[in-house]
C-alpha cells in the first residue's frame, strides 16, 4: 500500500478562522462590528505576504517530494 502525505491546505491563511464562540457571537452581531480579518498595513504588503507564503508552500511540497523520492531509492549504489 502506498502512503500519501496528507496536509491541510495552507492557501486560506488570509481568511478569518473564528472559534465556535466567535461564530455564535457573529450571529448576534447585527451591525457587523466583528468583521475583522487578517489585515495588512497596505495592499502591497498583503500581496508580498501572500506571495511569500505561496512560495513557502511550494518549497515544502518540493521538500516532501524529494523525501518521498529518496525513500523509494535502493540503498546500495
Amino acid at each position: 500500500m502506498r502512503k500519501t502525505i496528507l496536509k491541510q491546505s495552507q492557501t486560506l491563511h488570509r481568511f478569518a478562522k473564528p472559534s465556535f464562540i466567535e461564530g455564535m457571537a457573529r450571529v448576534l452581531d447585527l451591525g457587523s462590528t466583528m468583521r475583522i480579518y487578517n489585515e495588512s498595513p497596505s495592499p502591497n504588503q498583503a500581496d508580498i505576504d501572500a506571495i511569500r507564503h505561496d512560495w513557502q508552500v511550494v518549497g515544502e511540497d518540493i521538500e516532501n517530494s524529494i523525501n518521498i523520492y529518496e525513500q523509494r531509492q535502493p540503498t546500495n549504489i
